[in-house]
């Protein structure tokens, strides 16, 4: 990522514009991410219960009494107006008590149920919704979003009440462009879809999976300030392989095999065409696809249309800043990067992912020639359900053959295909486990079969995966300070626990994982840290970056920058600690900062066109500080309009 070192004036007006802006906004709490629209009134063509039950302008009972009566709401509602930090306390002591009193059914889960809560509300008011939302967000975050929302999509067809969304399926094949009319809104600026075939670690479950769209664009609009109005969950159903749902009477989906080849792409393409007509502008964020689809998807489109794929590029930026924040917080330079030895278990797209990403942010240290791609190469180990994978795996996937080892290089380490991760992290444990071994032998594998990685990540959706065995042989690292990164979702399918991983390897560590655990306390005062890994840190601002710079594209650099500017966020004192991540009530601010790295490398890239009044060549001109206030003054916030009623 080139540095954005131009420090230009500013012109006298452009200046004095965005010091009113801030100055308005800071005086009148503006909705500035509508900064044409401004706090104006909002014209609405409908009264009484209407208004109430249309969640995108009813406020409950923080409706003033002037607003009742040119609404015709006088006597509808209880007549106390109370303000909308009086509603937010009267449902969270509601919430409170209907966590333990008003599941559904015996067997409901807890967070299933503060999920159900949660979503009665956004059904009622939605500005309320998002009002809770960014105010508990660490509390709820992982109800809306990871590990409940897998819950969600495995029960989505009990749980749908209302429409949240639009399907797209195999059956509207030549309508999906009249179609896409039928959503109420004129502009959208953020889509995410998903054709549901593999929702986080749990599998294919076909329509089901637009819980994940669902709950990803909730962050959108809360971490980032995206307006609610313009966002756009999707699912593509084209069937399910799923025997379970095609059996299951009660099942919404197509009720029919997936579709494959040629007329699987022909139904994505037929959906990309439509929506891009209808919403030029629009950024497409494709979530949970099959590794099978997910990076010819992203090559046959990412330099056509505003998209990325979370699961692939997302989870790379997440997990670089990560291995990132592994270096410093182990004293070193950022610059010491390409020396660590990284064993990753898992192949699949975000495995991949990862693995590419680290690769190019390697060479780039390193100068970024064919020499240096073949070094940062030679750092990598991959291990998938078949074990260490060579280059005499047969039928190897395509994407994962540039990271196969070389049977020269394993032979010097003693390796072979098919090594288990054991083998592969250091073979000594499993040779003080074989008592039958002569010393002869064990001296051997002491010397030579060992990889003592720095860095074990953990990205096959296999819980557990990290054994008590594989976490012994990490001890083997040369690493002062070893990095456990166990990223796999739900919560299930995280590889090892925290308390598993400092319990075996003590308190020396650092340890991340994709889903939200607690701190471990390791007695004497001393704390084990788990930071949460979380796609959300990044897909946000990627997408609030994107629309704001009004780039056509999302560069490999703008990805890049937005996972350094992750890494960078921690201080020197916290990254000691072992805190390589920020605590989730920081999300608005970090995807600020996200959002301004990557705008700053769409100008550095010439790929900015601008976004509303603020155009390319102004957007050229401000700095750092001018950028961050330009994100900030572009974040919706949950606050109630006034409503003027318009008869048609």
């Amino acid at each position: 990522m080139s540095s954005f070192s131009r420090q230009l004036k500013l012109s006298s007006s452009l200046i004095k514009r965005l010091q009113h802006r801030a100055t308005a906004a800071a005086a009148a709490g503006e909705r500035s991410f509508t900064t044409t629209e401004g706090h104006r009134p909002t014209i609405v063509h409908k009264q009484g219960l209407d208004i109430l039950h249309d969640p995108w302008f009813n406020k409950g009972t923080a409706f003033s009494m002037t607003e009742r009566d040119r609404l015709d709401l006088r006597g509808l509602l209880p007549p106390n107006v109370m303000s909308s930090d009086q509603q937010i306390e009267r449902f969270m002591a509601d919430l409170k008590r209907l966590e333990v009193n008003a599941r559904d059914g015996p067997s409901d889960p807890n967070a299933l149920a503060m999920w159900r809560i949660l979503n009665r509300l956004h059904d009622r008011n939605e500005t309320m919704y998002y009002k809770v939302l960014i105010a508990k967000i660490a509390e709820y975050a992982p109800i809306v979003y990871t590990p409940t929302v897998g819950l969600v999509c495995q029960n989505y067809s009990g749980l749908f009440r209302r429409p949240r969304g639009m399907y797209f399926s195999a059956a509207d094949r030549g309508e999906m462009m009249s179609m896409v009319y039928n959503w109420p809104a004129d502009q959208v600026d953020m889509i995410v879809v998903t054709d549901g075939s593999r929702i986080l670690g749990l599998g294919d479950l076909g329509i089901q999976g637009i819980g994940i769209a669902i709950g990803k664009l909730d962050l959108y609009v809360a971490a980032a300030g995206m307006n609610p109005q313009r966002v756009l969950p999707v699912m593509i159903d084209v069937g399910t392989n799923n025997e379970k749902l095609l059996k299951n009477p009660l099942y919404l989906g197509l009720q029919e095999h997936r579709l494959d080849g040629e007329e699987y792409v022909e139904v994505v393409d037929e959906f990309m065409e439509a929506v891009f007509t209808r919403w030029p502008n629009v950024i497409v964020q494709f979530e949970d696809f099959q590794s099978k689809w997910a990076f010819k998807l992203l090559q046959r489109y990412r330099n056509i249309y505003r998209m990325f794929n979370d699961d692939v590029q997302g989870t790379a930026g997440v997990a670089i800043a990560g291995l990132l924040g592994a270096v410093r917080a182990q004293g070193k330079p950022l610059i010491d990067f390409p020396k660590m030895k990284i064993v990753v278990a898992g192949a699949g797209s975000a495995g991949i992912g990862v693995l590419n990403a680290a690769r190019k942010t390697m060479a780039r240290m390193l100068g970024n020639n064919e020499y240096a791609f073949e070094s940062a190469r030679s750092q990598f180990w991959v291990v998938d359900a078949k074990g260490l994978i060579t280059e005499e795996r047969e039928n190897i996937d395509p994407d994962a053959l540039p990271f196969a080892r070389k049977v020269k290089e394993i032979g010097r380490q003693g390796l072979m295909e098919g090594a288990s991760l054991e083998e592969v992290v250091c073979i000594i444990s499993s040779a003080l486990s074989n008592h039958n071994q002569s010393r002869f032998v064990f001296k051997m594998r002491n010397k030579v079969r060992q990889v003592k990685p720095d860095v074990l990540l953990g990205l096959s959706a296999v819980g557990g995966l990290f054994s008590k065995e594989v976490l012994e042989a990490l001890k083997c690292s040369t690493s002062t300070r070893p990095a456990i990164f166990a990223m796999s979702n739900p919560t299930k399918n995280a590889e090892c626990t925290p308390e598993e991983a400092f319990s075996v390897l003590g308190e020396n560590i650092i340890f991340a994982s994709g889903s939200p655990f607690k701190d471990v306390d390791l007695g004497n005062g001393h704390i084990g840290h788990c930071n949460q890994g979380n796609n959300m840190y990044l897909f946000p601002g990627i997408g609030l970056g994107t629309l704001l710079s009004g780039s056509r594209i999302i560069s490999d650099g703008m990805l890049q920058a937005a996972a350094e500017c992750l890494a960078e966020y921690m201080t020197e004192e916290e990254v000691l600690k072992g805190i390589i991540f920020p605590p989730i009530s920081r999300i608005r601010d970090i995807t600020k900062e996200v959002a301004a790295a990557v705008i700053k490398e769409a100008i550095e890239e010439d790929l900015a066109e601008g976004y509303r009044e603020m155009d390319a060549r102004e957007l050229q001109k401000l700095n750092q500080e001018e950028i961050e206030t330009y994100v900030q003054n572009n974040m919706w916030s949950p606050e109630y309009p006034t409503l003027v009623y318009k008869k048609d």
